[in-house]
């Protein structure tokens, strides 16, 4: 079931509401939590059966894992100690294996044999394996919950509450990983807090926000990108530009909007979700970037994979390494393709310099220590190199995501070739006609501007100044429900923000996130 669709808005979250609350209302706590993990079954549940039954049988393994590792051993005295040691590591081991194994199969088996083939002249036939939806983040977030069982910072957690922690739709399908420490303290205390409205009211404006993003802005983007990727041969090096700045908006607004519905939803349900995404276009290098980008992710990959490897403690030498590691396996995660590992690498080779040139590049002396006059040319300054920096770390990103939206290396290598060398021509009519919204459209024929010989593009480069205001430059979605009143002027606003989403849904897509 999608966010952003009929059955979900009118039907599913109503009675999610209704039905939770109601619970809450007459004091049932437990019975809260059963009913919207029952929802989120269905939520899953909705887009195919044998989802379903792929992540109830994970929960259920992975609820066993963690009672075996969670249960205190019988035996007493040191021999006891020791045996129960060497059983809870033989069973996290399993329990890791098992989790990698089973997305090893639905995401990469046939990605191996295609491989295997190619490199081998074997000729294994590949499986047609379908990918349920949300495997890697719901199988990373039940191996961080073992291991964090293995490592005594889970006690005993009840079925209900697991199932829940595993299962809860506002962020199953495209994340944020949660952690046990972030979550089932929240679930423990459903019942215990009276309805907050306003709490209530800015989940709904967010929801909202993330919906216009999604429908109005990634999807926009989007019908420009899919012709400029089926079309490469046919595009000007200025359309092949152009396209790869409009995937780096489809896929910020896409990824952006899900988060800020995700956490809308959560607090709409009481529950607060972690922060998965931080205006990342407005970061200076790299490491920003990715203090930015799916923030759990990176956090999940620095405390079960960075820091084991030792991270920067065996000197600088093995950390640079342990970096790239980590940057290779993000890289691998996000797809099976040899085109997701160079973007990956793409990614942690500028990563490896910017840490490099950042732990021996010490500040100007004196700067800023000459009088107002040498504070404001100080601050001046400072501006333009941030400026500059944001748009360059823009500019790099953008290319990278051409090798995160190609069907493969040949592919990205042609657009990057046609933008950067390609012929020099007139803008593609038909990349502009993409962008020719029925709505948009009718106000440029009230302006009696549809007539100029350059209409076709005004829409074009109009949405595209949006697009790259909104993620460079203004605030985010958090920050401006952070600062909602709720006044008339901000409730009609919202009102008629929601309404144009729903009239759009008939022409909405996926998240791009699904596919992952």
């Amino acid at each position: 079931m999608l966010f952003n669709s009929y059955l979900f808005v009118f039907v599913f979250f109503p009675i999610c509401l209704l039905g939770y609350y109601g619970l809450l209302r007459v004091h049932r706590p437990r019975a809260a939590r059963v009913f919207l993990t029952a929802m989120s079954l269905w939520f899953y549940g909705y887009f195919n059966l044998s989802y379903l039954l792929i992540m109830v049988c994970s929960i259920a393994v992975n609820f066993l894992f963690h009672r075996l590792l969670s249960g205190e051993g019988k035996k007493k005295g040191e021999n006891g100690i020791e045996k129960r040691a060497a059983f809870q590591k033989a069973v996290v081991i399993a329990a890791v294996a098992c989790n990698l194994g089973v997305l090893f199969y639905f995401k990469y088996f046939d990605f191996f044999l295609s491989t295997v083939n190619a490199a081998f002249g074997a000729s294994f036939v590949l499986r047609g394996i379908l990918l349920p939806l949300g495997i890697s983040f719901f199988t990373f977030q039940q191996i961080s919950f073992v291991v964090d069982t293995y490592r005594g910072e889970v006690k005993n957690c009840p079925l209900d509450a697991y199932a829940l922690f595993v299962s809860f739709f506002p962020q199953l399908i495209a994340g944020p990983i949660v952690n046990h420490g972030e979550m089932l303290p929240q679930f423990e205390k459903i019942g215990e807090k009276k309805p907050d409205w306003e709490r209530i009211g800015g989940g709904f404006s967010l929801f909202v926000l993330g919906l216009a993003k999604k429908v109005l802005l990634a999807d926009t983007f989007g019908a420009g990108v899919d012709y400029g990727y089926e079309n490469i041969a046919a595009l000007g090096r200025w359309d092949a530009v152009l396209v790869i700045f409009f995937y780096a908006l489809q896929l910020y607004f896409d990824f952006s909007g899900y988060c800020d519905m995700a956490v809308g939803l959560g607090r709409m349900l009481g529950i607060e979700i972690p922060e998965n995404f931080r205006s990342p276009y407005k970061a200076v290098n790299i490491v920003d970037f990715w203090k930015r980008w799916h923030i759990t992710l990176n956090r999940f990959f620095t405390k079960y994979v960075y820091i084991p490897l030792g991270g920067n403690r065996r000197g600088e030498g093995r950390m640079y390494l342990n970096l790239l590691i980590v940057f290779f396996l993000s890289g691998l995660w996000h797809g099976a393709g040899f085109h997701f590992l160079v973007w990956g690498m793409m990614h942690g080779l500028l990563y490896l310099v910017t840490r490099f040139w950042q732990k021996r590049i010490k500040p100007a002396a004196g700067a800023g220590t000459n009088g107002e006059a040498g504070r404001n040319t100080a601050g001046a300054g400072h501006r333009i190199v941030t400026v500059v920096s944001q748009i360059a770390t823009f500019l790099y990103v953008s290319a990278a995501w051409v090798y995160f939206r190609a069907a493969d290396i040949g592919q990205a290598n042609s657009l990057l070739g046609t933008a950067f060398g390609g012929e020099m021509r007139m803008l593609s009519r038909e990349l502009a006609d993409c962008f020719r919204v029925d709505e948009f459209w009718y106000v440029l024929k009230v302006l009696h501007l549809d007539s100029l010989p350059a209409s076709p593009y005004i829409l074009m480069f109009a949405i595209f100044a949006v697009g790259l205001y909104f993620s460079m430059i203004g605030k985010n979605a958090a920050e401006r429900t952070a600062r909602l009143k709720y006044r008339a002027g901000e409730a009609a606003a919202l009102t008629v923000l929601m309404v144009w989403c729903i009239l759009s849904f008939s022409g909405v897509s996926t998240f791009l996130y699904f596919n992952f």
